[in-house]
């Protein structure tokens, strides 16, 4: 069995795709490794008995957990690369620098060659990928190749060098593979046009191709040449399930950091990722208690110098979401599109999964303070003037409009308190009336808490709109609790949020924990109303039926119904049946009743 602390990190995992790294006690990266589910993988480690002890031994040594949320299991195959290259942890399998993934090249020269390549040089050419497989991206290339004319030779195909004549055209050009440039039969426009097409293929954008391909098929279909069309298809098939541009490495991007971060009511959690050479070697998320109501731009501002210290990291800018004020030794780039727009977008998800996981650990941990946080959050999100440790729900039941009940739960600290959870009979309100009904249940429950000297909530909510809301304003006017109790509505339509006097409601957002609250208080006082509706509605069938019959008792129809289980199968049955159960006297009482009836 894992450590306490360890056992809280498994289980507050993602299942998010990612990069998990184990580290041991003295915080040695022991291994990196790459998941679909972060959470599966990394639990398959510790729930089963492995044959392998090399295995055995590692997770013997795990003390800690930390992981790298990334889009998908290509950005983590990547990510798993790099990481395993830059720390070279012992019980990974080790990675030279010169076994790297694929990429597409467009060189940076005049009538420019598309080629692949495991090298990435800085001489201006522009590289796309990596890829993770050398046959993508030989099915592009041959893609490419046969959609556009490009040269394969090496030549300097400078104006002065083609106008003289040194070079002659190539096999390539009688082959009709290529124009021809090196003896100006291309125009340089038309060749740079057909480069821009490519480059938008390679990026997984087909739209601007897309005539070409099926004016292409179309034209092999023609000719009966259905061999050849149907392999354009199959290109193109496999081409779309490709990923041709990832967010985890980019040769453009280099020694850079980057930050971002998410916070709430008490807490700021800035995430840092580390870019050299284009690949991210490390990630970390710090958290921040807030202890004067600092904004984001101040916790962001002293998340980096902290982070930039603790890590001792050198770079000349960061990528950060908004501006700030760290000083003139790095350059401050807010991205906005584009690869280093999503490269700040993957940081955030990160901050944004560390941040649930605190959340998920402190509620197993510490949860007075999770408790703390979402009261606080509660008194922010309603407006209240104090935390809603204490909140009751109302909910109306009159189904078809027989036998009218309410139901009132009670929620303390943010969770159900069942011994307090009360139902009502309607008593004054004939017919069904929900607002009157509510008005009924709030006065009688808030005038018996006050005749018993009992503790009031802070918090009262009905479910419905403005009507139920404005039945419980009149309740709580009458019991001179008006402003000492706060109490909204909640409507179903919109999950809206309504206040007494207020006609434009609140709308909160739909993953916000006080939203889920307050949802689940209502959903558990219709679930109890219902419930005791229908014990209602069943009891006063059974008084309407079997009691009804001048000679049978309590149990008489108790028997009667353990037996049969319903009263429609009583009437059916047979005289004998009846005096297996209850004997033959009380068997003809009922017998004669439902059929003399008949």
């Amino acid at each position: 069995m894992p450590a306490p602390a360890l056992d809280v990190q498994l289980k507050t995992l993602p299942s998010s795709p990612g990069i998990y790294q184990y580290y041991d006690k003295e915080g040695k990266l022991l291994y990196v490794g790459k998941a679909k589910n972060l959470k599966k993988r990394v639990l398959s480690y510790f729930n089963k008995t492995h044959d392998n002890g090399r295995i055995r031994t590692m997770v013997k040594k795990i003390d800690q957990v930390k992981h790298i949320v990334v889009a998908t299991e290509t950005d983590a195959l990547l990510l798993e690369n790099s990481l395993i290259k830059e720390y070279q942890p012992r019980y990974n399998v080790l990675l030279k620098d010169d076994k790297t993934y694929p990429w597409i090249c467009i060189k940076n020269e005049r009538f420019p060659r598309v080629f692949p390549t495991r090298r990435v040089i800085k001489d201006g050419s522009e590289y796309y990928g990596p890829f993770t497989s050398m046959k993508t991206v030989r099915t592009l290339l041959d893609l490419i190749k046969g959609l556009y004319k490009l040269r394969t030779c090496n030549y300097d195909l400078s104006p002065e060098k083609i106008e003289a004549g040194k070079y002659k055209v190539c096999l390539e050009y009688h082959l009709k593979n290529c124009e021809g440039p090196c003896e100006g039969k291309q125009d340089e426009a038309e060749y740079q046009e057909h480069i821009e097409h490519i480059r938008q293929i390679v990026k997984g954008d087909f739209k601007s191709s897309l005539d070409k391909f099926k004016t292409r098929m179309q034209a092999h279909a023609s000719r009966m040449e259905f061999e050849q069309a149907q392999q354009i298809k199959e290109k193109l098939e496999v081409l779309e399930n490709y990923q041709a541009k990832s967010t985890v490495v980019n040769p453009k991007i280099s020694n850079v950091d980057v930050f971002s971060i998410i916070s709430d009511e008490g807490y700021g959690y800035v995430n840092f990722l580390q870019l050299a050479h284009g690949a991210i070697i490390r990630s970390h998320t710090l958290e921040i208690k807030k202890r004067l109501d600092e904004t984001d731009k101040e916790l962001l501002e002293i998340g980096i110098i902290e982070i930039q210290q603790r890590f001792n990291t050198r770079s000349k800018e960061v990528y950060v979401p908004f501006a700030v004020d760290i000083g003139d030794h790095v350059k401050i780039t807010v991205p906005k599109l584009g690869d280093k727009k999503r490269i700040l977008e993957l940081s955030q998800r990160n901050a944004k999964y560390f941040r649930m996981e605190r959340f998920k650990q402190t509620k197993i941990v510490d949860p007075d303070r999770h408790t703390n946080r979402i009261m606080a959050q509660m008194k922010a999100d309603l407006r209240l003037s104090e935390e809603p440790r204490h909140i009751e729900c109302f909910d109306n039941s009159n189904i078809q409009g027989t036998n009218p009940v309410a139901a009132c739960v009670v929620f303390k600290n943010g969770k159900p308190s069942k011994k307090d959870y009360r139902k009502f009979n309607i008593k004054s309100v004939e017919g069904p009336d929900d607002f009157a009904s509510m008005e009924e249940v709030v006065f009688r429950r808030y005038r018996r808490l006050l005749n018993e000297d009992q503790s009031l909530p802070q918090l009262i909510i009905v479910d419905g709109g403005k009507g139920q809301l404005s039945s419980g304003v009149k309740a709580l006017d009458a019991l001179g609790l008006r402003g000492k109790i706060a109490i909204v509505g909640i409507a179903k339509r919109l999950e809206e949020i309504y206040y007494p006097n207020d006609s434009i409601p609140l709308y909160l957002d739909k993953k916000s924990e006080t939203l889920k609250i307050i949802q689940q208080l209502r959903n558990e006082a219709h679930r109890f109303g219902i419930t005791f509706h229908r014990n209602k509605r069943s009891s006063a069938a059974l008084g309407t039926e079997l009691e009804t019959i001048p000679g049978i008792g309590e149990k008489t129809i108790i028997a009667l119904l353990k037996h049969f289980r319903s009263v429609s199968k009583v009437k059916k049955a047979s005289k004998v049946n009846l005096a297996e159960v209850v004997g033959p006297s009380k068997a003809a009482i009922v017998y004669n009743h439902y059929h003399n009836k008949s």
